[in-house]
């Protein structure tokens, strides 16, 4: 693409439309853009625009998709084309600072990610100067220009708050603070100076305080993998300020906004994070300023109010003390029993209330509720800070701190009893209070796994929790309801069996809940109730408890997602799933139905896939209704297919992304169970599975290679005999995946699945070509995977086409091919093959070419039989791997490594292992000997005098072992 007016202006009305809300302007001027990414001076032009555009929102909207393109194609991945060519990488280095710097705040931001999305990859080794460029700008005295480079600094080093330590960080990290913690440190001290300057100036207030703030977040992550010799140094210069920062109460900047934290509150908060992590990490060097800081922060927490505003400073300054009472330390910091109770009472306390900003996000911001509260993302709540004090103090204090906070829990109940329409709120901190008491340990599989001795669970869940589960009004005080919930789900792992059991069809019932965080917390504790383990590894709960109210579950779940804010509640989904997989073939009766209502939920959120967790656990659900209906009546696959095929079909045609793989995945299931012939229907689909631009996409692949293993598996001869000219299509697809590291065993998997089941003349013309490709690819690159892929083919070939076969194609296509093979490859990495199919496998080829070979007992390929008969008997004799995969039904789908945007697996799609060899042959070992003694008997003496003369004393003995076990002898 050349840099020309023209085509600015085309890419300017492209961009006009991806902001359109009607589908059919907006989806065709995406695909464009996608389809033009990969030209040269793509990303310049984007450049230019967002310079020099008259347009601001068309400025906006070429900065977000510059950041895009970046975060999509900057990575240069091994064994892909680098999809930004060197010169578009050069110019764009070359630029980009001084475009950040010298763009509007709006623009400068998106352009701040690139550099940090770049400088993650290039940064330092890549791009050297990024730094000394950024640094030099500190001397401009423009704070716009300087607060540019921090943020960018920002965005490029917060990463080291949570890489893992590493030679190559420690050194990035050196190179960073010899070339900026000077400068950052007299920056941080004329700042401060210009602040008292300018102490009466609004406006300038405003930009040095969020330089400040900045500078207290680099210095945060500049600090947190070890404490820098110059900030050691300079500990006096950081401390002293922040500490003056900490009391400084500058009227200017108080803000009237009740729910926005001002830039105060944003820099208190930062310094108390800073002052957290030297009491945790580097006490030593940070005692004599403790006391000092522990002051200041507790008169800030005396005398900050309740508002939403100074919910960060406030959550922060109590984090500081928690991570200050847990070293042992400063123990004796807050030993005292008066110190004690004002802490619990001035600020536990308060900061547990329900205030009504709460109310507020439970009634009408469900969904952000439902995250802090459910998924732990409330690090920075007042709540949850406060609940991490408990938890602090306990590690000392917990026979005093449970005492005063009895008295709370009881006074605070006391208050609920004596009015519970006006004082629910005093039940609700009281129910929080005992839930922060209690749990020491917590995991989310298990919920609290070890609680405080001196707190009576069970006592409290029969006197107040059952109360607020079994009232008749699901919909009255939905807070409490929500309470008692999460209760039951948090201390799931400490309550009776039997509690639990009655608990189950209250649940049920608050599933009808009209409060979205009630009935969402209802089909959360079910899925996680579902998921806990009785004895003999089954489920704790079972089909048979629940059949009393399965009826009335499956009703009140599907009813759920009917609820208003609800159609696409991924905790109701997922408990549909966990549900379904609980019950199994209890669901049957149900399906005909169900399966109706989760198409038409397919179709209606395939036309815009919004929620990935929601849509993941719908396919399962899909699955799972196949799976448990076809294995009780495999006839049954037809009637799925029918229900199926229409939504699949608009999926598929209409590229929705996230979804097709899910759709090969479901369509492999219901293709693996028919027993007959494959289906008209799937064949006009197969030339379609080919195309390449479906393999481009590296989510499609898994997917897709099983699907074509299903395809052969079922219909290998309707594919030679009514598709055979699709056959180098199908061999393209193989040819384009071994090529990739990433992808190779899956050209294997394709590979192995055509060799098993394709009829052999329809194939026998390109045997010469895949062998001479697979070593074209070990040449280029011998990974450890995939010559582990490569011996389980070679001898798969072998068990399918006989040994002599086997050494005649690799002959042909070089003179000693096969020895050299037998020798480099087989003999010495055998042993690395791994799983039992793979191993039986090899150990049936590698048998027959030792004993239906000849060439193996008559040529110079002679010498390589005892060796590769040794690496058989290693292969044989190496420690199994014996480790049991963990049951789907307890799988939690986000812990599993193929959770991912690109490709999803679905748990409940599972595919079996599958056996190539199956039945012939059961034991390998009984099969070595009865072939060993065949041959012996074919050329009598040999093989005794070849075994007695090379194969070592222990290999001989194991080998003793098999002839015995096979009641056989050599001859």
């Amino acid at each position: 693409m050349e840099l020309n007016d023209g085509n600015l202006q085309t890419l300017t009305e492209f961009m006009r439309k991806t902001l359109d809300p009607d589908p059919s302007v907006r989806r065709p001027a995406e695909k464009f853009l996608e389809s033009v990414e990969g030209n040269h001076n793509y990303p310049i032009l984007l450049l230019t625009l967002l310079e020099k555009s008259q347009d601001n929102v068309i400025r906006v909207c070429a900065a977000v998709t510059f950041k895009n393109y970046i975060k999509r194609n900057w990575r240069i991945i091994e064994d892909e084309p680098n999809k930004i060519s060197d010169p578009d990488r050069t110019t764009i280095k070359a630029n980009i600072v001084n475009l950040m710097l010298s763009s509007p705040e709006q623009i400068q931001k998106q352009l701040s990610d690139a550099i940090s999305i770049i400088g993650r990859e290039d940064f330092p080794m890549k791009w050297p100067d990024l730094l000394t460029e950024m640094v030099t700008r500190f001397q401009s005295g423009d704070f716009h220009i300087i607060n540019g480079v921090l943020r960018t600094a920002h965005s490029l080093f917060k990463r080291y708050r949570h890489e893992f330590k590493s030679n190559e960080l420690w050194l990035e990290i050196k190179l960073v603070l010899d070339t900026f913690a000077n400068p950052l440190t007299e920056l941080f001290k004329a700042t401060i100076e210009l602040c008292q300057t300018h102490a009466m100036d609004i406006n300038a207030l405003k930009i040095l305080f969020s330089s400040l703030t900045l500078i207290s977040k680099l210095f945060y992550s500049l600090n947190f993998q070890d404490l820098p010799e110059f900030f050691e140094d300079n500990m006096e210069t950081w401390m002293s300020n922040f500490h003056n920062l900490l009391t400084l109460d500058n009227k200017l900047l108080q803000t009237d906004d009740e729910e926005e934290a001002g830039l105060l509150e944003l820099l208190k908060s930062q310094i108390c994070d800073n002052a957290a992590l030297y009491a945790q990490k580097y006490d030593e060097e940070f005692q004599p300023y403790l006391p000092r800081f522990v002051t200041a922060i507790w008169n800030l927490l005396v005398s900050t109010g309740q508002e939403v505003k100074y919910d960060l400073l406030v959550s922060n300054a109590i984090q500081f003390l928690a991570s200050v009472c847990e070293r042992p330390h400063y123990k004796h910091l807050f030993e005292d029993q008066n110190t004690l109770t004002s802490i619990c009472e001035k600020v536990i306390v308060p900061n547990m209330e329900f205030r009504s900003a709460d109310e507020e996000a439970f009634e009408d911001n469900s969904e952000e509720y439902i995250r802090r509260d459910l998924e732990g993302s409330d690090i920075d709540t007042r709540r949850r800070a406060a609940c991490d004090l408990v938890r602090g103090l306990c590690k000392f204090f917990e026979g005093p701190v449970t005492a005063i906070f009895s008295g709370y829990v009881n006074s605070m109940l006391g208050e609920y009893a004596k009015n519970p329409g006006v004082n629910w709120k005093h039940k609700d901190a009281a129910i929080y209070l005992v839930t922060s008491l209690a749990s020491k340990a917590q995991t989310a599989k298990h919920g609290i796994t070890q609680a405080n001795e001196l707190v009576n669970l069970t006592e409290f869940f029969v006197n107040h929790i059952l109360t607020d589960l079994k009232s008749q009004n699901v919909n009255e005080f939905p807070v409490l309801k929500a309470d008692a919930i999460k209760y039951v789900m948090i201390f799931r792992s400490q309550l009776p069996k039997e509690q639990l059991l009655q608990a189950v069809p209250l649940l049920v019932a608050h599933l009808q809940a009209e409060s979205t965080v009630e009935h969402t917390y209802a089909a959360h504790a079910l899925e996680r109730l579902f998921t806990m383990r009785g004895p003999n590894n089954s489920t704790l709960i079972t089909p048979t408890e629940m059949a009393p109210f399965t009826e009335q579950l499956l009703n009140n779940l599907f009813k759920a997602l009917a609820l208003p804010g609800s159609s696409e509640n991924e905790y109701i989904m997922k408990a549909i799933m966990r549900s379904f997989s609980l019950l199994q073939e209890a669901i049957v009766p149900y399906i005909p139905t169900l399966i109706g209502q989760l198409t038409h939920k397919l179709l209606l959120v395939s036309k815009n896939p919004s929620k990935p967790h929601f849509n993941h656990y719908l396919f399962e659900s899909l699955c799972l209704s196949i799976r448990i209906t076809c294995k009780a009546n495999p006839t049954t696959v037809g009637s799925f297919e029918e229900a199926l095929f229409p939504v699949f079909t608009e999926i598929l045609q209409n590229d929705v992304q996230e979804f097709v793989p899910y759709v090969f995945q479901v369509m492999s299931l219901l293709l693996e169970i028919h027993t007959s012939s494959i289906p008209n229907s799937y064949m006009a689909l197969f030339p379609h599975l080919l195309q390449p631009v479906l393999w481009e996409r590296t989510g499609n692949i898994p997917p897709l290679v099983r699907l074509l293993q299903a395809y052969l598996e079922k219909g290998a001869a309707t594919i030679a005999s009514s598709a055979a000219d699709k056959i180098p299509g199908l061999l393209g697809v193989f040819q384009k995946l071994i090529a990739s590291k990433a992808n190779d065993h899956q050209g294997f998997y394709l590979m192995n699945s055509i060799i098993e089941h394709m009829p052999t003349e329809s194939i026998v013309q390109y045997r010469k070509q895949i062998f001479i490709l697979l070593f074209q690819r070990l040449q280029s690159s011998k990974t450890t995977k995939f010559i582990k892929s490569f011996m389980v083919f070679i001898n798969l070939y072998g068990v399918k086409y006989g040994a002599i076969a086997l050494q005649e194609i690799f002959d042909s296509i070089q003179p000693k091919m096969f020895g050299m093979v037998l020798e480099k490859i087989v003999i010495p990495e055998v042993q690395k093959v791994s799983g039992p199919v793979e191993k039986k496998i090899c150990a049936v080829g590698i048998t027959k070419i030792l004993t239906e070979c000849p060439a193996m007992m008559d040529t110079e390929y002679t010498k390589l039989w005892t060796p590769l008969l040794q690496a058989l008997i290693g292969l044989f004799e190496l420690p199994e791997d014996d480790s049991i995969p963990d049951d789907e039904h307890f799988i939690d789908i986000e812990d599993t490594p193929g959770y991912q945007t690109a490709f999803s697996q679905l748990a409940f799609a599972g595919k079996k292992e599958h056996d190539p060899i199956g039945d012939a042959v059961s034991n390998p070992k009984i099969l070595l000997a009865q072939s060993l003694h065949k041959l012996s008997t074919a050329c009598p003496g040999r093989v005794p005098s070849m075994l007695s003369t090379s194969l070592n004393a222990e290999a001989l003995q194991y080998l003793q072992g098999y002839l015995q076990a096979a009641s056989v002898q050599l001859v």
